[in-house]
């Protein structure tokens, strides 16, 4: 039977959670742009509970709107973080705000992931009746995620805190079970630049250093590295190539950018040892632009998983995922770290991105339930 607390307040939740949702999408906010940013955090703010203390703090990323972090002060023990974002990566003119169809509830950054942002406002509105279940609750809503360069600023902060729980999109076990993420791997951004010389291709192509192959000849170098059977499960995948400005010029200068993902950053050095200095006289300057760590809280979250079950009146059972989330920054400073608490839905990125409304009340009731097994 579901403990009756998490029964009442994910009703709550989920009876609010599409207008919620609505509201978020409806604000265009891709990564970098600071009005849509500010936008989408006064929306969220405005679904504060009264007792909230808001601050704004600097970004991880500079040039972009402040983070928002909301606090609640209670009488009891626990302190918790909840973790989520606002950003997109959907440009403006490519946003579509929410709208139904065929039993989804589609929309530019709905599963990624403002409808986690709604079950974690709703957390903490529930959390907000009952101080006395924690001593400190703070919800941390960025709005970098989605390309952040540097090192993710907010973790020293929260640092020796009891939990720290993330809202990105929640997931089925394939037997039906209710998952949460509790591993996911490291992941990594390597841009290739390519130096040549320019010349004309039909006049006098030898003088040319043709930056083109050199990259295509990187990229086949790169991609011989993928082993995601290997110890590491590295996956190296090339995926965008700029090169070149003229038909009948040979290009002197590019750049390769790959996707790596490996259970550990240490995967990556072995890609990038692979990359020579240069390829037919074309120099290659290789840069791990986003360094993404690894999270493996399968072991510290057991017990934590089995009490909340327990509440729930159902299995909550552990999962991993490839995809790189901020919960992984948090792990290493708050080992009690659990993601994939958001609805379940698809699309990522994509035209066709959605939310599953049949997933908003059993996924507001396991985030409820962890909430539960961490403050009684």
């Amino acid at each position: 039977m579901t403990d009756a607390w998490v029964a009442e307040h994910a009703g709550r939740i989920a009876a609010r959670a599409e207008r919620e949702l609505e509201a978020l999408v409806a604000v265009s906010s891709p990564s970098g742009d600071v009005r849509g940013a500010e936008e989408a955090i006064s929306v969220a703010c405005a679904l504060l509970p009264e007792e909230a203390q808001i601050q704004r703090v600097p970004c991880s990323s500079p040039d972009h709107a402040d983070d928002l972090i909301a606090r609640l002060r209670g009488t009891g023990t626990r302190r918790i973080v909840l973790l989520g974002h606002v950003d997109t990566v959907v440009a403006h003119d490519a946003h579509r705000p929410l709208r139904h169809e065929e039993g989804r509830l589609v929309g530019s950054g709905s599963i990624d992931m403002k409808a986690g942002d709604v079950l974690a406002l709703g957390v903490l509105r529930a959390l907000a009746a009952q101080p006395h279940r924690f001593a400190e609750v703070a919800l941390v809503l960025v709005v970098d995620e989605e390309w952040r360069i540097g090192p993710f600023a907010h973790v020293d902060r929260f640092a020796g805190w009891d939990a720290c729980l993330c809202f990105e999109a929640g997931q089925h076990t394939p037997e039906g079970q209710d998952a949460v993420v509790v591993r996911r791997k490291a992941a990594g951004t390597l841009r290739v630049e390519a130096h040549g010389r320019s010349a004309h291709s039909g006049s006098a192509p030898q003088r040319g250093r043709n930056a083109l192959l050199a990259l295509a000849d990187a990229a086949r170098r790169i991609a011989d590295q993928h082993d995601p059977e290997g110890p590491l499960r590295l996956t190296a995948v090339p995926t965008v190539m700029t090169v070149g400005d003229a038909f009948n010029v040979v290009p002197a200068n590019g750049a390769l950018t790959c996707d790596l993902r490996a259970d550990a950053l240490r995967a990556f050095d072995a890609v990038l040892a692979a990359i020579p200095e240069e390829v037919d006289e074309v120099r290659l300057e290789p840069v791990l632009q986003r360094q993404w760590p690894g999270m493996d809280a399968r072991e510290v979250t057991a017990e934590l998983l089995v009490a909340a079950g327990e509440r729930l009146g159902r299995p909550i059972v552990w999962a991993d995922r490839g995809g790189a989330s901020d919960a992984s920054y948090f792990a290493p400073a708050v080992p009690l770290t659990v993601d994939g608490l958001g609805p379940r839905g698809g699309g990522a990125h994509a035209p066709h991105e959605f939310v599953d409304p049949a997933s908003l009340h059993p996924r507001a009731e396991v985030a409820l339930a962890l909430v539960a097994a961490l403050t009684t």
